[in-house]
């Protein structure tokens, strides 16, 4: 029979991050079990009070955790945030370099103190001459050519969300599991984990860096590249809509143009093969643009599907709201925000032994579990103590 528990149930997380890429990791972990202690300063987490785009910063990439106020500053404080880490597997945390060993909390600290706790830093760089640099999402995106990829040449453009951030994170989980497993082994010693996100979204364009180290052809931008398929477009629909279809295999070809009227380009002798058809696209594509102004997305979309061709309606993200797929249970998970007001969220995009996870997260107030954690570590103490007598 298959265990219902979550897979991380009994690890218990300390968490001292703000902005994106370090809470993507500790939400993420908080979803697969884990218990998330978020150490926050009196002031709170500044992502708390972001506005405009970054509304739904905090309690996006916070659900699921517990909140802890402490001063570092204060002894009294520092001493509770070291037997928190004595109590821990792993601790996350996303500062520059070095500005935590003013609080005893740097590497060499930590190691010595905590020898058993797995550390994960999420940094801009990964060791080498960047080490030092502070990094953005956007800056790590027009550095490592991500934006130029998006954009163009001459106009450079970011992807549409913080995708870096977010990938960034889940980078920080899987070394994280690797550590909880290398010990699961029976290594009782922690691991010092540096994930980079300048080299996270390095990993993302390295087809192109490989593209250029295989064939010696600079890369071209997505809006300029050459196609490698007769029909990967976006059209104009009937009603003022858009529609993207992709027609990528011998069998597609032949159902498209069958089934939309197209037998000119079955009866081409020069369009037999997918390479004459490429280069034939600039007749093809104006031939298939005048076919598919003529019907509307939703005519579109159901003989499209019967035909198994990818396709996809271009939609903005409020659109989602209202899709059938993601609307099917578990599609979308209840959540609850700092001040109890509900929202919907996408489920975390794994299915645990068929079912969905994330349902019924809460953002946590500031502080809210501060004085819980205080009376759990000094039960925790107390009873050592008694042990030891």
């Amino acid at each position: 029979m298959i265990g219902t528990g979550l897979p991380l149930e009994g690890v218990r997380v300390v968490e001292m991050t703000h902005m994106v890429m370090g809470p993507t990791c500790g939400m993420i972990l908080a979803q697969l079990g884990a218990e998330v202690i978020k150490v926050e300063p009196p002031v709170g987490d500044k992502t708390r009070s972001l506005g405009g785009m970054g509304v739904s910063f905090f309690p996006l990439f916070n659900r699921g955790k517990r909140s802890v106020v402490l001063d570092l500053s204060k002894a009294e404080d520092r001493e509770t945030m070291d037997r928190l880490l004595a109590s821990a597997d792993v601790f996350l945390e996303n500062f520059r370099d070095g500005q935590l060993d003013k609080q005893g909390l740097g590497t060499e600290d930590l190691r010595r103190k905590h020898p058993h706790l797995i550390v994960a830093g999420h940094k801009g760089f990964l060791s080498g001459p960047y080490e030092h640099r502070p990094a953005l999402d956007e800056v790590v995106q027009m550095m490592s050519g991500l934006a130029a990829m998006t954009g163009t040449r001459d106009k450079p453009q970011r992807v549409g969300s913080s995708a870096n951030d977010i990938m960034g994170g889940m980078f920080g989980v899987i070394a994280i599991l690797a550590a909880l497993y290398q010990k699961r082994g029976g290594n009782k010693d922690g691991a010092d984990i540096r994930i980079g996100l300048f080299e996270n979204c390095l990993f993302l364009v390295a087809q192109h860096m490989v593209e250029y180290e295989m064939t010696g052809r600079k890369p071209r931008s997505m809006p300029e590249r050459e196609h490698a398929w007769p029909i990967y477009d976006i059209f104009d629909t009937a009603g003022g809509g858009r529609i993207f279809i992709g027609v990528v295999t011998e069998g597609h070809w032949l159902s498209f143009c069958r089934e939309f009227g197209l037998q000119e380009f079955l009866d081409d002798p020069t369009l037999r093969n997918t390479t004459e058809r490429i280069m034939a696209r600039d007749r093809i594509i104006p031939r298939v643009a005048e076919v598919i102004k003529g019907r509307n997305v939703t005519e579109l979309s159901a003989r499209l599907d019967a035909l198994n061709i990818c396709f996809s309606p271009i939609n903005r993200p409020e659109d989602l709201l209202q899709d059938p797929h993601v609307l099917r249970p578990g599609g979308l998970v209840n959540n609850f925000n700092a001040d109890g007001a509900p929202f919907r969220v996408p489920a975390l995009p794994v299915e645990w032994n068929g079912g969905n996870i994330g349902e019924g997260l809460h953002v946590p107030d500031l502080g809210a579990d501060t004085e819980a954690v205080r009376a759990e570590l000094n039960k925790n103490k107390l009873s050592s103590t008694d042990n030891a007598a």
